[in-house]
C-alpha cells in the first residue's frame, strides 16, 4: 500500500520546529571591547582573529580622527589615562555601549616626560586617580573589566630614537606598580602584558617603542590565551 502523502505534509513543520529550537539553544557570542595605546592597535588584528568564534570583538575607532602619528593619539589611539577616562565617560551614556568584558590599559602616554623641565604627561597621582574612576564608571554600569600592565621601554632605544619627549623604564614600572594595587584590590584581573613582552628576548622594537609583526601577534596569543582560562 503506497503511503498517504498527508503523512509527508507535517514533516516542513517538523523541521522547522527543530531549527528554532537549536537556534534558541545557541547563546549569542559576548561582546569584547579593547581600548589602549598604539600597542593595542598593532596586536589588535591579532587578537581578532585568535578569538573569532569566542567573543565578538571591538575597540575604539578611529571614527574620522587620523592616528598615523602613533605618538599623538587620535582616533584608535586611546592615549594616556585622562583621555581614557573621558572616552568611557561618554561611551557608557550610550545605551546600547554594554560590551560583557574590556580590555583596557593606558600608561605609555602618561609616562612621557618633557625633555625640559622633567614634567610627566601625567602625574603620579592624576593616573591613579583616573584608574579608580575608569573601575568605578565600569562597575556602576555593570561592564566587566580586565587590565593590561603597560608593555616595556628601554631608555636608550627610546630616547635616541624619540627625542621630542622621553620615556624611563623606571617610571613605567612605578606606574604599573600603581595600577596593579589599584586593580588588584578590587579583584580586576590584571594581564601582565609587560612581563610576558619583556620575556621575549632582546631586539624586538622596531622604533622607539613599538614591536614588529611577530612579537605583535604572540602578545594577541597571549592576551587570547588569558580569555580563555579565566572566562
Amino acid at each position: 500500500m503506497r503511503p498517504s502523502w498527508k503523512k509527508f505534509i507535517y514533516l516542513p513543520a517538523v523541521f522547522l520546529t527543530i531549527l528554532l529550537l537549536t537556534a534558541m539553544d545557541r547563546q549569542p557570542l559576548p561582546g569584547l571591547f579593547v581600548i589602549g595605546d598604539s600597542i593595542s592597535m598593532q596586536y589588535g588584528p591579532f587578537l581578532e582573529q585568535y578569538v573569532q568564534g569566542k567573543w565578538i570583538y571591538d575597540r575604539k575607532r578611529d571614527d574620522g580622527s587620523s592616528s598615523a602619528n602613533l605618538d599623538h593619539p587620535a582616533g584608535a589611539n586611546g592615549g594616556d589615562s585622562g583621555m581614557v577616562l573621558t572616552y568611557l565617560q561618554k561611551k557608557v551614556q550610550d545605551p546600547s555601549f554594554r560590551p560583557d568584558l574590556m580590555l583596557i590599559n593606558c600608561g605609555l602616554h602618561d609616562i612621557k616626560t618633557d625633555v625640559k623641565t622633567g614634567k610627566k604627561q601625567v602625574s603620579l597621582d592624576d593616573y591613579r586617580s583616573h584608574l579608580e574612576q575608569m573601575y568605578t564608571l565600569l562597575q556602576e554600569k555593570g561592564i566587566r573589566m580586565v587590565w593590561i600592565r603597560t608593555t616595556p621601554v628601554d631608555d636608550e632605544t627610546h630616547n635616541s630614537n624619540q627625542q621630542s619627549f622621553y620615556r624611563y623604564a623606571a617610571d613605567l614600572e612605578i606606574y604599573n606598580a600603581v595600577a596593579d594595587v589599584v586593580f588588584e584590590s578590587r579583584g580586576v584581573p590584571v594581564i601582565d602584558l609587560h612581563g610576558f613582552t619583556e620575556n621575549l628576548g632582546a631586539d624586538l622594537f622596531i622604533d622607539h617603542v613599538h614591536f614588529g609583526e611577530e612579537t605583535r601577534a604572540r602578545q594577541a596569543a597571549f592576551i587570547a590565551g588569558f580569555l580563555d582560562y579565566y572566562f
